[in-house]
């Protein structure tokens, strides 16, 4: 799929985004709003068209270099435990910091789904079968163990209930004033795009990378720090959004190739496609009631990759 098709998509769902809802604002009526629409609009819709747009993008970017660092098609924050190791931060700083802002919260959380990410690289370095299958389901038995800890801690304090809201990811709740922690993203993403050309290259083995003359460590570190921080912001203020970093790459890798510059740009707006008629489809089904974004890409999610795990062989994934 071409770039100026993905830019047309994006459009047209930002658009149907920002005037589907209970409280509708027609797009003929723009230029004559009343006060209570022009609130609807700045304080709640346009938040969260922006915060959509940024977890789509960067959690599928995210999965994106995760992908290529570990070179296995089915990794991502959701078959890695980096989401789970998130979570967990989170639930450290409320137990250890009562008053954290939203700041140190998401500072905590980063270090601990860095510490994750980096717990679940070390054991598949250690890994000697590394067929495509196995590696993630690896990643998924250290994202339950993580999060049956963040679950005991949870209910020994107290903080089920919180808990229980950042497994659901959900844009319903999205304002003016509680997402502008996602715009961290934003500088990621240019830096990701910065070093694609050498996360592909670290994508080759550390031999070879080597023999180029690339710094392989501090290259994989670069992308785990990116990978770590944008999931933890994400996280914390939209909740996890499943399969998001794991179909939107392989999608893209079907009809792209594997050169991760070439398709960092058509990851990140599929992405944010994706995400933007997923939230429109979820606001629609059971209209004037609302689906949580966790939901509705898990099911379509869940459905694109089990079909990719079908049909692996014939994409070459």
């Amino acid at each position: 799929m071409k770039i100026r098709y993905l830019i047309i998509l994006l459009f047209v769902f930002s658009l149907l985004s920002v005037f589907v809802g209970v409280s509708n604002v027609s797009p003929l009526d723009l230029f004559s709003l009343t006060e209570t629409q022009k609130q609807v609009l700045l304080v709640s819709r346009v938040p969260r068209l922006i915060s959509i747009i940024i977890a789509g993008m960067s959690m599928s970017i995210v999965g994106l270099i995760m992908q290529q660092l570990s070179r296995n098609r089915f990794v991502s924050p959701t078959t890695a435990g980096t989401l789970d190791s998130a979570r967990l931060g989170i639930l450290v700083s409320m137990m250890v910091f009562t008053t954290a802002t939203p700041l140190q919260k998401m500072l905590v959380s980063f270090i601990f789904a860095l510490l994750g990410t980096l717990l679940f690289m070390q054991i598949l370095d250690r890994v000697k079968f590394k067929d495509a299958i196995f590696i993630p389901l690896i990643g998924l038995m250290l994202g339950n163990i993580i999060s049956s800890i963040s679950t005991f801690f949870a209910y020994q304090n107290d903080l089920i209930q919180n808990m229980s809201s950042w497994m659901q990811g959900d844009f319903s709740m999205i304002m003016s004033g509680n997402y502008e922690l996602m715009l961290v993203s934003v500088p990621l993403l240019l830096i990701a795009y910065f070093y694609a050309n050498k996360f592909t290259i670290a994508g080759m083995g550390e031999d070879f990378s080597r023999s180029l003359g690339l710094n392989y460590r501090q290259i994989v570190n670069i992308g785990l720090i990116i990978s770590a921080l944008v999931t933890a912001s994400v996280v914390l203020s939209v909740g996890v959004i499943p399969f998001l970093g794991l179909i939107i790459p392989n999608i893209v890798a079907i009809y792209q190739g594997d050169h991760l510059k070439n398709t960092l740009v058509h990851t990140a707006l599929l992405g944010a496609v994706f995400v933007l008629f997923c939230d429109v489809i979820g606001r629609l089904i059971i209209y004037p009631y609302e689906i949580p974004i966790s939901l509705t890409v898990g099911v379509i999610g869940s459905g694109i990759f089990i079909y990719l795990l079908l049909r692996r062989k014939k994409y070459g994934l």
